[in-house]
């Protein structure tokens, strides 16, 4: 499928048609309209055993669709048949993979799941500092060893940059063994690596490539995005559509590339280890939706105009004084959608506070330097209008700091000093001591925050100074005896 603005009339058409067929969301309205009696799961019976103030909050309809796969006219999930066989089909073209799974667990069980069927025990992994803490339960489920690799770092920021592809092909070159090249991509904060490099290099030496590109799955639907994993040769690509793509929470996408290296088929062994035997049909239907969405022309329409949003908001923001933006012109690419911001005088957890208290404006996250504020499909253009109102009126305040929001650190920007296998290390005899004593032990335990899942502490690594600035949540940490 090419991207908007690419398309050909007859291109556009097709998709049109593509649009209205959403196999899982017509499952579920036939099984609406046609009620049986049940004698089934689940227990509540089309809402009827709910709490009546819950029932009133989220419709009867809700609960009507609340249902599993457990019936020949919905299809099943593992292995993917009927209308869920169906729409993950649609998904694939959609997206451009040989074949897609539909995830319950976030892109969370996508991750665990490359871990389980792509590394093995003694096998080494080239992988992000920065990846999610789901990749690093998947190299302790299977027993691959990290060869980790920092990215740039950004330090005007405290962020986390691109990945260079000489930094891979380094670690190819001095590392026999390599299972997996494994790559966050975009970070969180949208900063985008040049993948198509990356994967010139991993083909080069036959290692696959695996993309998390959970923050990036609008991206083949509009060319002013960067473009998706994989269209530039990663051999998986992970997608959460809940977080920008329209879907409901815990719903995502684990993509299979064509001409991959990857094995699809252990792939779904390992999601059926790790997914609920009775999966929601309401998340599915919500994947099949948001699909059927992104590929109609009302849908890219809408993403065209949040594009054309966020343009607008930073636009207003480059005119506001003290209040600076992370752009793609300070030497890398970002995601336009993606706006990281900071004010002089503030730290971004206060910042945060003073949108929420006094502006009834909530952000995606804050670090102790700046706020992530997402464009999304569902803002209008008087969302955008309000918020650079409001950090207008922010910027020109007398606002001061507060001690305990400025000092507390967010994002680790640490090299890890690794002294045991993340797998020994989980499973080694432990204990519990308090946390300023913790320093020069090694840590037992994965201590990471989300948003947005980057790991401050790995099981194996020496625990220094240098990490209590981003622990002080804990008062006790869990340390290999």
């Amino acid at each position: 499928m090419a991207r908007i603005g690419t398309k050909t009339n007859k291109e556009l058409r097709i998709h049109e048609v593509v649009k209205v067929k959403a196999p899982i969301v017509e499952a579920l309205k036939n099984a609406v309209e046609h009620p049986t009696y049940q004698f089934h799961i689940p227990g509540h019976t089309k809402g009827r055993a709910v709490f009546s103030d819950f029932k009133k909050l989220i419709g009867e309809k809700a609960l009507n669709v609340d249902t599993t796969d457990e019936f020949d006219n919905l299809g099943t999930l593992h292995p993917a048949t009927g209308p869920i066989g169906e729409a993950q089909k649609l998904a694939a073209e959609a997206f451009g993979a040989e074949k897609t799974f539909f995830l319950l667990n976030g892109s969370t069980a996508g991750n665990m799941a490359i871990g389980m069927a792509c590394t093995k025990a003694g096998q080494k992994v080239i992988i992000n500092r920065n990846c999610h803490r789901s990749a690093l339960t998947g190299l302790m489920i299977s027993g691959a060893e990290p060869i980790w690799i920092c990215p740039n770092r950004i330090e005007d920021w405290s962020i986390w940059g691109n990945i260079d592809a000489q930094t891979i092909e380094k670690q190819l070159q001095e590392n026999d063994n390599v299972g997996l090249v494994w790559i966050t991509n975009p970070t969180y904060e949208g900063v985008v690596s040049d993948i198509k490099s990356i994967s010139k290099v991993c083909k080069k030496y036959n290692v696959p490539l695996v993309v998390d590109e959970a923050h990036g799955c609008l991206w083949n639907f509009n060319k002013h995005l960067p473009e998706t994993a994989l269209k530039l040769g990663a051999d998986a690509v992970l997608h959460s559509l809940h977080k920008t793509g329209g879907s409901m929470s815990q719903s995502s996408m684990l993509h299979i590339a064509k001409d991959s290296l990857i094995n699809a088929d252990a792939v779904e062994k390992a999601l059926k280890m790790l997914h609920t035997t009775s999966p929601s049909l309401m998340l599915l239907a919500s994947l099949d939706a948001a699909r059927a969405t992104l590929q109609s022309k009302s849908g890219q329409a809408m993403l065209e105009r949040t594009i054309e949003n966020a343009k607008y908001l930073r636009k207003r923001l480059d005119k506001i004084e003290r209040l600076h933006q992370l752009k793609a012109d300070f030497g890398y690419k970002t995601d336009v959608t993606k706006v990281f911001i900071k004010m002089d005088g503030l730290s971004g957890k206060r910042l945060e506070s003073i949108l929420e208290i006094d502006f009834n404006i909530e952000v995606e996250s804050a670090s102790d330097i700046g706020v992530l504020l997402l464009c999304n499909l569902g803002n209008k253009r008087s969302d955008f209008v309000y918020l650079a109102d409001c950090l207008e009126k922010i910027a020109k305040s007398d606002y001061k700091d507060i001690y305990y929001l400025e000092k507390r650190k967010h994002m680790p920007m640490l090299d890890p000093i690794i002294k045991m296998s993340l797998r020994d290390a989980y499973y080694a005899d432990k204990e519990v001591i308090a946390k300023e004593d913790a320093i020069g032990r090694i840590s037992a335990e994965l201590v990471a925050e989300c948003p947005p899942g980057i790991s401050i502490l790995l099981p194996g690594e020496l625990i220094t100074e240098e990490h209590l600035p981003y622990l002080n949540d804990y008062k006790t940490l869990e340390v290999v005896k």
